[in-house]
């Protein structure tokens, strides 16, 4: 039995990591929030076209599937997920400073690839380190990650309302700015318990190559949220292209991340199993999809706009729930690497076909999401008994 002097204690170093993470968590989706519809609106700006910029898209997921899992991999074999994430965040920085300057597509391209290399496995990084922490301190996923999705919404909408009021050309500043911050949120993180001390060293990645279950979860998974691809790349062009404002478009954004954030907070609460719940956010994503392409008043757009608390939140919770039953704790970072890896892959392919497809059907590019979504919500549906709890064997650590 602990003594009273302990539980202080255990509280405090508790809640020291509760929020370090949430913190770094608002920090890094700060970056996101800004990066994910107003990039390419800083690449129109200056002078590159519709192909490129899919291209170009296409490089933060060409890079989860390429570089990001040996990237996990090595942090995971070397137990230092949490190092990793610091020099990431800091190469991150650097990256986006240096894309700042270039203005050719051809050197944007490579410039941005070199960026994308260390800045992707921040995520999945931080996401290993989080479930580390849940499992270490008994806390629950959702609500440290809803500050990363409150992160979002602050640096859309701040961001959005710049678009009236700067150059577009001067964008990836406020990348830039936010990528600073990043790294000094991250010398915040804590040191968790070495899980070295308490389980034999082992070799352990390719079990999870060959679970069904682990392929059905991380394939579904990443049908679904590849769908968005379309919309995170074209929507804001799309949108100021009908005479929609910068800071409309920002509140637009807002609105979903506002409905992710409310299903994050309530995550603790679903009865569900999480395969449900990741079919259900298909189901909504085809929906979302559906209505977005037929060019919807306002109104009815912001609508469709509250459908991303399920079409990505509810596919996140549903998918790491699953993962975390499923991947043994001193795998945690390999599965999410592996993970990353598969959306990056269909993500990667996507960001390229919706270029191409976007330049020559304009918003109908949305139903060939929809239709991706649907594919996503039937296999996970299918895979659903055999999705079984799994429970781990081995405390956490990281």
């Amino acid at each position: 039995m602990q003594s009273e002097s302990q539980i202080p204690i255990a509280a405090a170093t508790k809640r020291r990591f509760a929020v370090s993470l949430a913190v770094f968590y608002s920090a890094f989706f700060a970056v996101l929030g800004t990066h994910v519809p107003f990039f390419p609106v800083w690449l129109k700006a200056i002078g590159i076209d519709a192909v490129w910029i899919g291209i170009i898209a296409a490089l933060p997921a060409i890079t989860r599937f390429t570089t990001l899992p040996q990237v996990t991999a090595f942090a995971e074999k070397r137990q230092a997920i949490r190092a990793a994430i610091m020099v990431s965040a800091l190469a991150t920085a650097i990256g986006f400073t240096m894309v700042g300057l270039q203005q050719q597509p051809l050197a944007l391209f490579l410039i941005y690839a070199l960026t994308c290399m260390v800045w992707t496995p921040t995520m999945p990084l931080t996401d290993a380190y989080a479930l580390r922490g849940v499992a270490r301190y008994g806390l629950d996923y959702g609500p440290l990650r809803l500050w990363g999705s409150a992160a979002f919404a602050a640096g859309s909408l701040a961001c959005g309302y710049l678009v009236d009021v700067v150059a577009p050309r001067d964008l990836i500043w406020v990348i830039v700015a936010w990528a600073v911050v990043a790294v000094l949120a991250s010398l915040l993180l804590q040191p968790l318990d070495d899980l070295r001390r308490r389980t034999p060293e082992r070799h352990a990645g390719k079990p999870l190559l060959r679970d069904a279950a682990f392929w059905a979860v991380i394939a579904s998974a990443a049908l679904i949220q590849s769908s968005h691809i379309a919309f995170y790349t074209f929507s804001a062009i799309n949108w100021q292209l009908q005479g929609i404002s910068g800071l409309t478009i920002a509140v637009l954004w807002t609105l979903g991340i506002m409905a992710e954030i409310v299903v994050f907070a309530l995550s603790p609460r679903f009865s569900l199993q999480p395969s449900t719940l990741i079919a259900f956010g298909g189901v909504i994503a085809v929906l979302r999809w559906i209505v977005t392409a037929s060019e919807p008043p306002l109104v009815l757009l912001a609508i469709a706009q509250l459908g991303h608390g399920f079409s990505f939140g509810l596919t996140i919770v549903g998918t790491m729930n699953l993962l975390v039953q499923r991947v043994p704790s001193h795998q945690i970072a390999r599965g999410q690497g592996y993970y990353a890896a598969c959306n990056g892959l269909l993500g990667a392919a996507t960001s390229i076909a919706s270029g191409a497809i976007y330049a020559r059907i304009g918003d109908n590019v949305y139903y060939v999401m929809a239709a991706m979504a649907a594919a996503g919500a039937i296999l996970i549906w299918s895979a659903r008994h055999r999705l079984t709890a799994q429970p781990q064997s081995e405390t956490s650590g990281g």
